[in-house]
C-alpha cells in the first residue's frame, strides 16, 4: 500500500490494530459531534493563493517554550499508545527524536517514564493528569525530573471522565477487559499480537508499581476510578509549578476567561484544546476556540492548540489564527498502528510535506511569518465580542 495521506495510515491502522485499541484512540463522546467538528472546522477555512514571489530556501524552523524544532509540531499526549502497537511510546519518541520534534509522555501510558529515558537521547515532555493522591504526584513529578524532560505538559480538562459509548461496548477499561468479542477480534491480528507477546511492557509503567494502593494491574481499575479529582483549581496548578520548577504547559483551556487565569499563574504556554472531542460534546472545536484565546493571552503567555490536524495544511491554518506551535494525536497513532516507529515518521513526513508546500503556495519562505494575511477573510473563525467572567 502506498502511503500518500493521514488517512492512508489510518485506514492500515484500523486493519492493524484490535477493535477496542482502535476505537479508543480514534472516538468522542456522546455523539461525537464536537469530534467531527475538529476536523470539519478546519476544511471551512480557505487560502490566498499567490504567485511570482521567491519560494527558495524555505524554512519550517522554528521554537516551542524556547526549544528548537525542526517543524512548529509536537507529539501530543496519548494514553494507552503502547496497545496501538508494542513499545509504542518508545517507538514514537524515537521518531519524534529523530525527527526534531517534541515528543510528550502522557501519564497513562503503557510504557514508563524511565522506560522512554532510557531508549532515547534527547529530552522529551511528560503530561500530569492531577490525582487525589498527591504524595504519588509528588513523586511522578521527581521522576520526571529525574529522567531530565524538559517540560511539564499539566492537563486540567479531565476532571471528570466524558462518556465515550464505543469504549462502553467494547470494555474498554484500565485494565482492559479481555471479554470473548476482544479476544476473537485480537487473534485476527496476528502482526499485533506477536508485538504485544514479545515485550515486558503491557501494563500502565507510570503508575502500577508506583502509586502505593496499585502492586499490579488487577487493583488498577478501582484505583483509576477514584483517583481523577473533581475539587482541582488554580491552587494545585500553582502547587505544581513550584514542585515542578521547569517550563509548564496547561493544557484543555477552551475559553479566555481560563486562558487569562492560566497566563496569571505564570504557565510557560498553554494548549487551545478540547481533548480531541472525547469529553464535553457539544463543546466549540479547538480552531474555532483558537483566535479569541490567541487574541485574549498571545502576547502574555505561549499559545499551542490540538484537536483535528490531519494535515500540514491544517497546521499552518492553526499558526495563521495565532498557535506558536500544535500537537498531533490521532495522526501519529494511526502512523504507530499501522507501521510502528516507521509509521510514525512517514505521518511526521507527511504533515512537513505539506506544510511546506501549502506555506509556498500562500507565497511565504519562513512559518516564523506566517499569519492571518494567508486565509481568505470570511472563511476563518474570528474573536467574538468580550464573554463575561
Amino acid at each position: 500500500m502506498i502511503i500518500t495521506t493521514i488517512e492512508d495510515l489510518r485506514r492500515l491502522a484500523k486493519q492493524r490494530v484490535p477493535r477496542m485499541f482502535y476505537d479508543y484512540a480514534d472516538a468522542g463522546s456522546w455523539t461525537e459531534s464536537t469530534y467531527r467538528a475538529n476536523e470539519e472546522d478546519f476544511r471551512k477555512i480557505k487560502f490566498r493563493q499567490r504567485v511570482a514571489l521567491n519560494l527558495e530556501n524555505r524554512s519550517l524552523r522554528s521554537t516551542m517554550i524556547g526549544q528548537e524544532v525542526a517543524m512548529p509540531v509536537a507529539l501530543a499526549p496519548t494514553g494507552l499508545t503502547g496497545m496501538q502497537h508494542a513499545d509504542g511510546e518508545i517507538l514514537a519518541a524515537r521518531a519524534a527524536e529523530k525527527f526534531g520534534v517534541p515528543f510528550t509522555l502522557s501519564t497513562m501510558s503503557i510504557c514508563s517514564i524511565e522506560d522512554v529515558a532510557a531508549n532515547t537521547t534527547r529530552p522529551f515532555w511528560f503530561q500530569l493528569y492531577v490525582m487525589r493522591d498527591r504524595a504519588f504526584i509528588e513523586r511522578l513529578i521527581d521522576r520526571a525530573r529525574a529522567a531530565k524532560c524538559s517540560a511539564l505538559v499539566l492537563t486540567l480538562d479531565l476532571q471528570v471522565l466524558g462518556q465515550r459509548h464505543k469504549d462502553i461496548r467494547n470494555s474498554m477499561s484500565a485494565p482492559p477487559k479481555l471479554t470473548v468479542a476482544n479476544i476473537l477480534n485480537m487473534l485476527g491480528k496476528p502482526r499485533w499480537c506477536a508485538g504485544i507477546l514479545g515485550t515486558r511492557r503491557r501494563g500502565f509503567g507510570n503508575i502500577v508499581g508506583h502509586a502505593s494502593e496499585v502492586s499490579d494491574m488487577s487493583s488498577l481499575a478501582s484505583w483509576t476510578a477514584q483517583q481523577f479529582d473533581p475539587a482541582l483549581s488554580w491552587d494545585d496548578v500553582e502547587w505544581i509549578k513550584r514542585r515542578w520548577g521547569g517550563k509548564l504547559v496547561i493544557k484543555g483551556v477552551m475559553d479566555p476567561v481560563d486562558a487569562r487565569l492560566a497566563a496569571d499563574s505564570g504557565a510557560d504556554a498553554l494548549v487551545v484544546s478540547n481533548h480531541g472531542g472525547r469529553q464535553l460534546d457539544g463543546a466549540q472545536s479547538s480552531i474555532e476556540a483558537l483566535p479569541a484565546i490567541a487574541d485574549a493571552v498571545g502576547q502574555r503567555i505561549e499559545v499551542h492548540m490540538d484537536g483535528g490536524i490531519r494535515s500540514g495544511q491544517d497546521v499552518i491554518r492553526a499558526l495563521a489564527l495565532g498557535a506558536k506551535g500544535v500537537y498531533i494525536g490521532r495522526p501519529f497513532l494511526y502512523g504507530l498502528g499501522a507501521m510502528g516507529e516507521a509509521g510514525v515518521t512517514r505521518c511526521l513526513d507527511i504533515i512537513r510535506n505539506e506544510l511546506d508546500l501549502t506555506m509556498a503556495f500562500c507565497g511565504l519562505r519562513d512559518v516564523q511569518h506566517v499569519d492571518r494575511g494567508i486565509l481568505l477573510p470570511g472563511t476563518y473563525p474570528v474573536p467574538r465580542l468580550e464573554v463575561p467572567a
